[in-house]
């Protein structure tokens, strides 16, 4: 099947071109104006919209076990929960559930293979290391995993001390590996959730007062300083607190090999949320801060302190008691509710993969604020440059993979879970009117969204084996 999209605005990171594109299989082979129709072709009319390469979201938590339940997407609903928000391509976290790395990543492999309706990626969490997990991460780019995740919190659970992390940064540099780092101060955490609880203060509010931004900032500048040691590329995920970019900026100043992620909870809410009479639909870790907060990563992304807009999505359901349709079937899952009147047990996690692009959009390119180049960097082309990807995804060129979204930025919604179709019983963005929607999704030439229709299915998503990393943004 050869499809023949006319009179759509080609954009990539760079630049923007009135230009007719063809698929042909699986891939691009053609960018040019004027292209001639020909027999067999099937013509889809692009004209007023854009053709965007497919979002990537470099930093979704699918089908994860927390607090006696499960994030409720799995990698069919995450995926597909994606694809209609524009997102073609996402990168999961293996849990280290042993010291065996390779048997983790098969069993997380085994699940997603035969669910994922988009590709995907992994990334490794070290969160246990022993000489036989040391002698394993030269190995992981053999299978395809090439960054590795590192926490400077969750004391006696995922947390390494700060010479395991470096041990880790350095073995990741010798192998072509990045690795990631969740920055914030456990021991700090730690003491304040024991002091809280003791006083009996368990409301949600405090699960931000005991995770305190200053902690964060420590945390990204002993990160950035243990790269520097190490001689090691780093990447700080889920970016929230002012001083946190401050710390990045400086960092890359003075010529260290750094890279932020911040996401769209942290750049839209505060922990006002948190005095919410819903507030538990509101909590994750790290926390929602201030408006001040916000603004600096607002300028942190223009300034390109910040590299990249994920989303940390691991949905839970509000109400895990009341269910809710999913595809024709009732689903409830344990959700929020399991926290009652203790802040300490709410499952940490938002929705969010496939409201990221929508949102954004209105926010950035609808207001004038950025132009639609800077939204394809921030959103697919400096995620797949980071992590091994590029060019067969985050970029529109013969060539490469036929993700594709026509985007039309006239459409207007009112935005809520029903649009977003991620599986749970609420949406952070309920009721916003956005200005740019996705109206055509192709995952590697197959049509899976077609205005509001879907026509993906469990298992067309395809294991990403990526590259070593090579490209410091």
């Amino acid at each position: 099947m050869t499809t023949l999209i006319k009179n759509g605005q080609v954009v990539t990171s760079i630049n923007s071109l009135f230009a007719d594109l063809v698929i042909e299989g699986e891939t691009i082979t053609r960018i040019e104006p004027g292209i001639t129709v020909e027999p067999g072709m099937e013509v889809i009319d692009a004209g007023g919209k854009y053709l965007l390469p497919g979002g990537i979201d470099a930093h979704v938590h699918l089908d994860l076990p927390m607090f006696n339940t499960v994030s409720s997407d799995d990698h069919y609903t995450g995926t597909k929960a994606a694809a209609f928000g524009g997102t073609t391509t996402v990168i999961d976290f293996v849990s280290q559930d042993s010291d065996d790395l390779h048997a983790c990543i098969a069993a997380l492999r085994q699940k997603a293979d035969q669910r994922a309706a988009i590709d995907y990626g992994l990334h490794m969490n070290i969160t246990h290391l022993t000489p036989e997990v040391e002698e394993q991460i030269p190995q992981l780019p053999a299978a395809g995993v090439t960054s590795v995740k590192v926490f400077t919190a969750y004391n006696d659970r995922l947390r390494l001390n700060d010479s395991e992390i470096l041990r880790v940064m350095r073995l990741a540099a010798q192998n072509g590996l990045l690795t990631l780092l969740h920055a914030e101060n456990g021991d700090v955490i730690e003491m304040l959730v024991e002091e809280a609880l003791t006083k009996g203060d368990r409301t949600p509010i405090m699960h931000a007062r005991t995770r305190p931004a200053w902690g964060a900032v420590e945390a990204v500048m002993r990160g950035a300083a243990l790269s520097a040691i190490a001689d090691a590329p780093l990447y700080i995920v889920h970016m929230n607190v002012a001083g946190e970019v401050d710390m990045l900026e400086y960092a890359r100043r003075n010529g260290l090999k750094v890279m932020g992620e911040t996401c769209p909870q942290y750049l839209f809410f505060s922990e006002a949320e948190l005095e919410r009479p819903d507030a538990a639909k509101w909590i994750c870790s790290p926390p929602l801060r201030t408006k001040v907060d916000q603004a600096r990563l607002w300028k942190g992304l223009k300034d390109k302190t910040i590299q990249v807009v994920a989303t940390d999505h691991c949905p839970f359901f509000y109400d895990g008691k009341t269910p809710i349709e999913y595809e024709g079937k009732k689903v409830a899952i344990p959700g929020k509710e399991l926290g009652g009147d203790d802040f300490t047990r709410i499952p940490n996690g938002l929705p969010g993969v496939g409201d990221r692009l929508p949102v954004l959009w209105t926010a950035m390119v609808a207001n004038g604020a950025y132009s639609v180049n800077e939204f394809v960097a921030l959103t697919s082309a400096n995620p797949a440059r980071i992590f091994g990807l590029y060019p067969q995804k985050g970029l529109l060129a013969p060539g490469s993979d036929a993700d594709i979204v026509i985007w039309d930025p006239k459409k207007s919604v009112i935005y809520g879970k029903a649009f977003s179709h991620q599986r749970t019983d609420y949406n952070l963005y309920e009721g916003w009117e956005l200005t740019g929607f996705p109206v055509k999704v192709y995952t590697r030439g197959r049509l899976v969204v077609d205005n509001g229709n879907w026509y993906g299915n469990p298992g067309d998503g395809r294991f990403l084996h990526r590259k070593t990393f090579s490209e410091l943004l």
